[in-house]
Order: C-alpha cells, then sequence, then structure tokens
C-alpha cells in the first residue's frame, strides 16, 4: 500500500472514531440529566405522599376551612400529573413547563394552607402536625438540591451539544432538541427555605 492510500484511510478512521466520541458523549450527557430528572421525581413523590397526610391531620382541626383543603389536594393532583408527563419526557421543553406551572400552583395552595393554619392554635400545637411539617420542609429543601443537580447537568448537556463540532452532528445522533430548565415560577421563594410555623 502508498502512502496515498493509507493517508486518507487514517483521516476516515479518525473521523470515525471522533464521531464515535462524541455520540458517546452526547449520550453520558443525556442519561445523566435523565437520571438527575429521576432524583427529582423521588423527591416530589415523597412530598407529594406527606401532603394527604398534612390534608387530614388539617382537616380534624379545620372544619370551617375545606376549600383550602380540597384546593391543597387538587393541586397536589395536578403536580402529581405533571411529575408523571414530565418523568415521561425528561428535559421536554412542555413537560417541564407544565410541571413548573403545577408546582407553582401546588406552592400556593400550600402557602394559603399555613396561613389559614395560623388560625387554629391546636392544630399548630399538633405533634403529628408539626412533624409533617418538619419532614416536608426537609423535602422542600431535598427538591432544591436534586433541580440545581437537574439544572446543572442540562446546561452541560446543552453546552456540549451546542459546541462546535458536536452541533454539526447532534441531530443526526438522535440530540435535536436541547434540553429544558427545570425552573418554578416562584424560583427565588424555592431557593431559600421553606417557612413554616407554629
Amino acid at each position: 500500500m502508498s502512502l496515498s492510500m493509507i493517508l486518507p484511510l487514517v483521516v476516515i478512521g479518525l473521523l470515525v472514531v471522533y464521531a464515535v466520541s462524541v455520540y458517546n458523549r452526547l449520550v453520558a450527557l443525556k442519561n445523566r440529566f435523565e437520571n438527575a430528572f429521576a432524583q427529582i421525581e423521588v423527591q416530589l413523590k415523597r412530598r407529594y405522599d406527606l401532603i394527604p397526610n398534612l390534608v387530614e391531620t388539617a382537616r380534624a382541626y379545620m372544619s370551617h376551612e375545606r376549600e383550602t383543603l380540597q384546593a391543597v389536594t387538587e393541586a397536589r393532583n395536578g403536580a402529581l400529573a405533571g411529575l408523571q408527563n414530565a418523568a415521561a419526557h425528561p428535559g421536554d421543553p412542555g413537560a417541564m413547563a407544565q410541571l413548573a406551572g403545577a408546582e407553582g400552583a401546588l406552592g400556593s395552595a400550600l402557602g394559603r394552607l399555613n396561613v389559614v393554619m395560623e388560625a387554629y392554635p391546636d392544630l399548630k400545637a399538633s405533634e403529628n402536625m408539626r412533624q409533617l411539617s418538619e419532614t416536608l420542609t426537609s423535602t422542600e429543601n431535598r427538591v432544591a438540591f436534586a433541580r440545581q443537580a437537574f439544572n446543572d447537568a442540562v446546561m452541560q448537556y446543552n453546552t456540549y451539544k451546542q459546541s462546535f463540532p458536536p452541533v454539526v452532528m447532534a441531530a443526526s445522533f438522535g440530540h435535536k432538541q436541547d434540553a429544558a430548565l427545570l425552573e418554578f415560577e416562584d424560583s427565588a421563594e424555592i431557593q431559600a427555605a421553606p417557612k413554616v410555623s407554629f
């Protein structure tokens, strides 16, 4: 074989190796942000499981606040549906927007519940309510940390996918759409620790 035949084969071989490395890196980064979303899913499910217990505990004390309790339950169910849709399509902009909106509605309903709870001293003094509120607060913190890890993983994926030369190959490797960050409407409030007072 002559040098003129070997050189093109070496160049083609190097291009194939580079394309494979770009593909593998895109897959690894996508898997990383999908795993990070799975961590959010675990924490949000934990949160959603706590809310019915919180509502039932409050219901015994707050017989005149049915609308508030119903709003919390409906918001929780809406957020759970949003989570299930987002879990099926992590990083999808529509799914992330739906989840963010549902989380905003749930946060608002929980905020109204906390305001109403202030008027019930027996409820504030309940040990069961105190424990549920503490668990909910720690879960809110875990959600914030998991969301931050997810957004970091999405940012790494998008940055690599949009850089040159991967941007040229990403679409042909099945990575057409950028992943979406999970940003809640009340982002500033979520970054601060939740306040539940008794």
